[in-house]
Order: C-alpha cells, then structure tokens, then sequence
C-alpha cells in the first residue's frame, strides 16, 4: 500500500519539480546517508580477536544456557535454573560464576540447522556453510568450506610470522573419522590454521617447532638467513614457481623463529601462578588461558576446543557427567577468561563464543541422556560490543525447546562486530 502511494505521487510531480529534486535534494540527501552511515560504522566495536570456545560433541542447550523448569519431567531434567547478575535471565544452577557475569554476555538461543550428524554438523558450525556433497560421517576433505581463520589469512594474511589462526588444544578426531571445519579446505594447506596438540595444564607443556635447537642462538639464526638470501640472489627464481614458495615459506620460518612473541605466548608456565589458579589447572581453564596469551600475541582466531573429539556427547547419564565432569571446569575458565580479558582491556575487541555442533534433544532418553539435536540449540557471546546489552537474550522457541518459532539457516551472524570472517 505504501509503495503503491509513493509510486503515484511521483508520477504526479512534473518534469521540472522532478529535476528540482533529483538536483538539491539528491546530494543533501547522500551526504545525510553517508554521514549517517560512518557515525553507524563508527559506533560498532570491531572484532579484532576471535575466541571459539567449541564443546565438540554438542552440549546441551536445555541444560545449561536455556532452562525449561516448567516444562515435563522428562523435559526439565534434574537442574535447576538460578537468577543472573542480567534481570530476567536464568542459566544452569551448576554454572554459578557464569551467571554472576551474566551482564557481559549475552545468549542467542534460536540456533538451528537441519544436521543431526556430528561431522555435517561440526562444518556447518565452524565454517558457516553446508558441508559439500555432506552424507553421513562425511570426513574432512579439500572439498570442504575454510574454517574462519583460513578466511581471514586468505584475505587479510599476517605478515610478521603470527599465525591467522590456532586451533588447541585437541585435534578432532577419531579413527578412522577426520572431523570437517578444522582447515582451509578448498583454499588449500597454505591457509590451515595450526593445530596444536598437548596439555597446557601440565607442566612439560612445550611448541618445540617455536624453539631453536640446541647451540643455534639468534646471531647464527640471522647468519644462516643472510647466507641463504645471498645463495637466493645469485639464481634467477623469479621464473621457478616451486622455489618462489618455498622461499617465502623460509622467510615465514625464519619470522617466527626471530619472533620471541609468539614462543613466549606458549610458555603458559610464566604465567603468574594465581592467575592460572583463576583459570583452573585443569584442560578447559589453561586452554582458555593459552587462548588469551596468543591473541594477545595477536594472533587473530584462536579455537579452543572443550576437551577431546565428542566430549560432550551425552547420550546416558548426563546430569551426573554435566555436574561432576564437565559444567565445573567450564564454568571456572570461561568466567575467568571474560574476567581476565576484560581486565586486560582486551574484551572490547575480542569476540568470545561458545557454541556446541547443535543441541541435545529436549525429552530424555532411556539411558538417562540426551541424543542429538539440529533443529533448536544456544550459544554465548561476549566482548567486542555484545555487553553493550549485557545480559540479553534472544529466545523464540517452543516452549519445550523443540523448534525455534523461525528459523534461518547458516551462520548469520553480525558481519560488522565480525568483520574480518564475514566472507
């Protein structure tokens, strides 16, 4: 109706009130939208640091950030919802810290895909796209979309030997099943993230690739380099594709090596002793607490995952394993990842999400757990912005958890607060 009555006043008007228009009102009014435009731009935090805190084997959504206490027994489960520092916002009665912070994050709980299979559902997550040709358990592959810090390396590549893109502290896998969304896929090795390996919480805890090996200091590091450049200047490889690369990769090498920011970003162990006491000395909390020391390096993405390939696949007993094994650790170094960043001045431009593959299933099973859960899951976001409404949450699902009321497929997300992935 609207458009109907916009159309026919302008063809009222006559040619020269057209003109009259079109040659005062069109640049006022460009000028008016442009300046509106950079003070919108300006007003919108960018995230310049990425923290994937990823529960791989998808956590349940009904049993810690989207309690349904009026729902049937065998919906509501044994947990009990309790009050957060955010009015009107309720989380699992086993993450207490987490909901004494409550006012620096916020949960969207309307996350829904159509997979149910862990593999499908893992790449969909972590690289915002379908998997290609996905069929169940369908591996990773070259074929596969790039993970986000393989996008953000392959539009915005660093330069001074930080890698894009860290991805710690387990490699998702489980024979003979290689999880997809944890590469570059289709833009090929050079853009992987790396993957580390390893226990942060114990004390042998090294990168020996960031190390030099013994009796080769700097000085003989630079010596070698400047041989190697005068080797390099004597050939013609400007014609030699092989040896470009591989020159470039030497000069990568050779970046990190002379860059003590990214080794001593790993030496967890300098750590002051009560700030990882903060964190947990436990997997989750000193992942987390790696994970701030190396966006502080500057490393841009950094994925932690929350234990190993399928930790929390809860398909029996899952209150017990939530409030025994899992929820405490999580709980401990989260919260003390927001509190620390914070601190630091850095959550204004790093962005935290916690996000599963997908949900679990609102009725229990008979096993006492929960199976698996595309169509309605919840996430948590934090830093770069979102606390600007602390403490909001955006519910629209059936009231038992089944369905969000709509839905949308794909990441979404917010292009502007995550501007270096939103390719």
């Amino acid at each position: 109706m609207s458009t109907n009555r916009r159309t026919h006043s302008l063809a009222s008007l006559s040619r020269r009130q057209l003109l009259q228009i079109g040659g005062i009102s069109l640049p006022v009014l460009r000028n008016q939208l442009q300046g509106a435009q950079t003070a919108y731009h300006a007003d919108i935090p960018q995230a310049r640091s990425l923290i994937m805190v990823f529960c791989t084997g998808a956590i349940s959504h009904i049993d810690t950030f989207d309690m349904k206490p009026d729902a049937a027994r065998e919906v509501r489960g044994d947990f009990q919802p309790v009050s957060t520092s955010a009015g009107g916002m309720q989380i699992c009665e086993h993450l207490p810290r987490l909901a004494t912070m409550a006012h620096r994050y916020s949960l969207l709980r309307t996350f829904s895909h159509t997979d149910n299979n862990h593999l499908m559902s893992t790449h969909h997550v972590l690289t915002g796209h379908l998997q290609p040709g996905g069929f169940f358990d369908k591996v990773a592959s070259r074929d596969d979309w790039p993970c986000y810090s393989a996008g953000c390396e392959f539009l915005r590549p660093q330069a001074d030997g930080i890698p894009s893109g860290v991805n710690l502290p387990t490699f998702l896998m489980s024979s003979p099943l290689t999880w997809p969304g944890q590469h570059a896929g289709f833009l090929g090795p050079k853009y992987d993230p790396w993957q580390i390996v390893g226990r942060p919480e114990h004390p042998e805890f090294r990168v020996d690739s960031l190390t030099l090996s013994g009796g080769l200091d700097q000085l003989r590091l630079s010596g070698r380099r400047a041989l190697l450049n005068t080797l390099d200047g004597q050939s013609d490889l400007s014609q030699d594709i092989a040896a470009a690369r591989m020159t470039g990769d030497q000069e990568l090498a050779f970046s990190m090596l002379n860059s003590g920011k990214l080794s001593r970003a790993f030496r967890v162990d300098e750590e002051p002793q009560h700030i990882r006491d903060q964190y947990g000395m436990h997997q989750f909390g000193q992942s987390l607490l790696l994970a701030r020391r190396l966006v502080e390096a500057g490393v841009p993405i950094v994925q932690a995952n929350m234990g190993p390939v399928q930790n929390w696949d809860n398909h029996g007993a899952i209150f017990n394993t939530l409030k025994d094994r899992l929820l405490p650790p999580l709980d401990q170094g989260v919260s003390a990842l927001l509190a620390d960043l914070d601190q630091r001045g850095l959550l204004a431009d790093t962005l935290v999400v916690l996000i599963g593959e997908f949900g679990r299933t609102p009725k229990i099973n008979a096993d006492a757990g929960r199976d698996h859960w595309g169509p309605c899951f919840s996430a948590l976001f934090a830093g770069a912005g979102t606390d600007r409404q602390g403490g909001h949450q955006r519910r629209a699902e059936h009231a038992a958890g089944h369905h969000p009321l709509w839905r949308r497929d794909g990441q979404g997300g917010d292009d502007q607060q995550a501007g270096y992935c939103g390719y």
